[in-house]
Formats: C-alpha cells, structure tokens, sequence
C-alpha cells in the first residue's frame, strides 16, 4: 500500500468540504453579499432615479409644515428642511405676494412653491416649465397635503416674479 501523499494546511488555507480553500470560499461569500447590498439599495429604494430635490424653509414648531415634508418625500422627492426664526422673511425675499401667504415656503429648481400645494401641482409645474415665479395654496386648508381634514380639491394659484397672480391647476389633494 502507498501512503497518500498530504498536502500542508494552514488555517486560512484549511480545506472545506469539496476541496475549496476557506479563504475563497470567504471571498465568494463577501463578493455575493456586496453584490446583494449594491442590488438592494438600487432596486430597493423608494426614491426615483430622476428624483427631484426640494428645499424647505419652515418654522422648527410648525408640525403640519413637517407633514408636507413627509408628503413630498413619500411621492419620491428629495428634501431638504431650513428651520428658519422668520419664515415671512424668506417669502419676501423669494417674492412671494403676501395674499398667498402659508406656512412653509420651498425652492424647487427655479421655482418657488409656496404652502402645502398637491404634489400634482409640483410635477406639472416641473414637467411644463411655464414661465411663471412660482405656485401657491394660499392659507393652510383643511385637508391640504400636511393638513388634517378630509382631501379636497384646492386650487393652486401661480404667480409671476411681477406679483400678477393667475389660477394655476385645481388639484386634489
């Protein structure tokens, strides 16, 4: 009888069963499991690739102010909150006119998007690019994204970087 011929074994070296060196066997396991974490984090995110961002200024007590964030982030865009002392001090110098006054005031690309405005309004706005300031729901309306109460249908209101104000979109909310 022949004795069969060993081969030297090292602990990262040591044979695992069907003759695969645990060190491969623990870079295959790291390699599947980064490929399973990159999958996941494109294919698992609720934020669209051609997300847009949204930055908000708000007063840090206004909770439905908040809840409008949450709105917006849950119909997949990006935002970015500013807790300001004095929110109308932003509105002013965006231009908002102060009949459309609300409590939060947004910059989204080149427009300005003031109140809780139906995210319907936002992707139109975005989609058509007219040639306008910005859009508003003017007050804090019952049932208005953010707002508690059943939803309605609010009428958003555009207006010009001059202060001319038009109807925009009745959108529901």
């Amino acid at each position: 009888m022949s004795e069969q011929k060993k081969h030297p074994t090292t602990p990262a070296t040591k044979r695992v069963a069907g003759g695969i060196s645990r060190r491969a066997l623990m870079i295959g396991l790291a390699g599947v499991a980064g490929t399973g974490a990159l999958g996941w984090s494109l294919l698992g995110s609720s934020e669209p690739a051609n997300a847009q961002t949204i930055t908000v200024w708000k007063s840090s007590t206004c909770g439905c102010c908040g809840e409008w964030v949450s709105y917006m982030r849950r119909r997949g865009y990006r935002v970015s909150v500013n807790n300001v002392s004095d929110p109308d001090a932003i509105k002013r110098s965006f231009g908002v006119p102060n009949a459309l006054y609300s409590c939060h005031t947004a910059k989204i690309g080149n427009y300005i998007v003031e109140g809780h405005v139906p995210e319907a309004a936002v992707a139109k706005l975005l989609e058509q690019q007219p040639a306008i300031k910005g859009i508003a729901l003017p007050g804090m309306p019952s049932g208005s994204p953010g707002m508690d109460g059943p939803p309605g249908v609010y009428r958003v209101i555009a207006f010009s970087a001059e202060g001319r104000t038009q109807r925009y979109i009745d959108a529901r909310g």
